[in-house]
């Protein structure tokens, strides 16, 4: 028999895909944060590895909505930082 392999759907492309295939951002106690683990504590929201659905992401201020309280845009600049290195 198979392992059923977990899905779940981006917020901002809103594509289902494995969970291997994207990041989780969560939001514990400690604040908002990148989790490559997969493993944190706190409510998690995944996104694809992929440049234009961070955009999407900052632009509409998903994040917002998603952990329904004020994200501040220096953890936006904070997780950008963390997802793509130094490139921005």
């Amino acid at each position: 028999m198979e392992k059923k392999v977990p899905m779940r759907t981006c917020i901002a492309c809103r594509t289902c895909r494995p969970k291997r295939e994207l990041l989780r951002i969560v939001k514990s106690e400690e604040g908002i944060s990148l989790d490559r683990t997969g493993k944190k504590n706190g409510r998690g929201a995944y996104i694809c590895a992929d440049a234009a659905c961070f955009e999407k992401l900052k632009k509409h201020r998903l994040l917002n909505k998603t952990f329904s309280c004020q994200v501040e845009e220096s953890v936006y600049d904070a997780i950008a930082e963390e997802f793509f290195g130094n490139k921005e």
